[in-house]
């Protein structure tokens, strides 16, 4: 209605919005935006529920859920995430790839458990467990984000109804002595120290390729793993070891022989790399961590650079393992002549770590000492991860048995 009656009627008459909005308007109450409804029996319910709610600190408002899940992501949850760069581009490729594509026009309240089912179908078509319960938990982390930015209510990720997949069954195995000599065997002069550094010293690939010189102390039999080189969005730097967690090594005598002959064949090379994240840096402080950095590496590629996984991977040690074996070798596959090597996961250069957990366990060391040599924060995760490597297991037990028995 018009603010002011007609001066010839007398009487207020009717705009052209008369009949197009609701009546009652719900204001005043802390905290919670004005609402309108169409009539004042809807207007008091939900004026009781968000009292309710907002003296709980529980009130949720609907329209802030209504933003599509895509839109929240972008403007409000990742530019907030921060962490390691390699991890962050993991987790961004999950969102691009798993997430958006599927669900991304949804609104965040329209993501419910319906939704989740049919959702976790459609990844199961090209996906293995373990990469579902990745993507899952990066999903639960946004809706989280969420709840706890009074956009939603709650987080259907973690409903009881629908759950990721259970993690695959199966545990580790280490490969025998014997395999370990032919891959090493199979392997050019060059990259053969790599298989003493991780089966005799348990590192890792990225530690493994960015050990140097004086990392190295012959005379106290210490190796200090202090680095390691990682790929982040195709480009190479330093960093610190996974976990940033720095630690010492026992270096046996047999690994500091093959080290010395290695240094003797190999000279090892300065490399220079940016340190943690090889992007531009765009404050000072992010310059002054990411300076580039010299090291003397141990091991390097014919190029006399730092070792690129991915190289290192398809060109190194699938041959390698093939010539010994291990796998089968590289055929014609495709139509267009493309090679694509046998999924072999288990037999990564992770398995030389596995073999060095084996025999330090066998040899009688604590669970303790191998969880601080493996660079692990939790021994009960080494525990639980190579407890069937502990020698005799059971067999202590049994006999305690047949004695009482017998």
């Amino acid at each position: 209605m018009k603010k002011r009656p007609n001066p010839e009627t007398g009487k207020r008459e009717r705009t052209a919005m008369y009949g197009k909005c609701t009546r009652y308007r719900v204001k005043g109450i802390p905290g919670v935006k004005d609402r309108s409804f169409d009539t004042v029996q809807d207007a008091k319910t939900w004026l009781a529920q968000a009292q309710t709610d907002a003296r709980r600190g529980e009130f949720v408002d609907p329209r802030d859920g209504a933003i599509s899940l895509k839109d929240y992501i972008e403007t409000h949850w990742w530019p907030t995430q921060s962490g390691d760069p390699s991890t962050l581009e993991r987790i961004e490729q999950r969102v691009r790839r798993h997430i958006l594509p599927h669900l991304g026009a949804l609104p965040l309240n329209g993501v419910g458990t319906e939704v989740l089912r049919s959702w976790k179908k459609r990844l199961e078509k090209d996906l293995g467990p373990t990469s579902i319960r990745l993507v899952w938990a990066t999903l639960s982390g946004v809706l989280q984000a969420a709840v706890e930015d009074r956009r939603l209510a709650r987080n259907p990720c973690r409903a009881t109804t629908v759950r990721p997949p259970a993690a695959a069954p199966g545990r580790v195995e280490a490969w025998p002595p014997e395999r370990v000599l032919a891959v090493r065997a199979a392997l050019s002069e060059r990259y053969q120290v790599l298989v003493e550094i991780g089966a005799g010293l348990g590192l890792r690939p990225g530690e493994a390729f960015g050990l140097c010189l004086d990392d190295i102390d012959f005379e106290e039999e210490v190796v200090h793993v202090r680095r390691q080189i990682k790929m982040v969005r195709t480009k190479l730097c330093f960093a610190l070891p996974k976990g940033r967690k720095v630690r010492d090594v026992p270096l046996p005598s047999s690994v500091a022989r093959a080290v010395r002959q290695h240094m003797a064949d190999f000279v090892p090379v300065p490399v220079t790399l940016p340190w943690d994240d090889p992007r531009p840096p765009e404050t000072p402080v992010e310059a002054k961590h990411r300076r580039p950095r010299t090291y003397s590496l141990l091991v390097t590629g014919r190029e006399r650079k730092a070792i690129n996984r991915n190289y290192f991977n398809s060109h190194v040690w699938k041959p390698a393992l093939a010539k010994a074996g291990v796998i089968a070798s590289l055929e014609k596959s495709d139509a267009d002549g493309s090679r694509v090597w046998e999924p072999s996961r288990e037999h990564g250069f992770h398995a030389l770590r596995h073999f060095y957990a084996s025999e330090e366990l066998e040899a009688g060391e604590s669970v303790v000492s191998l969880a601080r040599w493996l660079g692990h924060s939790d021994p009960g995760f080494t525990l639980r991860k190579y407890s069937h490597f502990l020698p005799r297991a059971g067999a202590r037990g049994s006999t305690a048995i047949d004695a009482i028995f017998a």
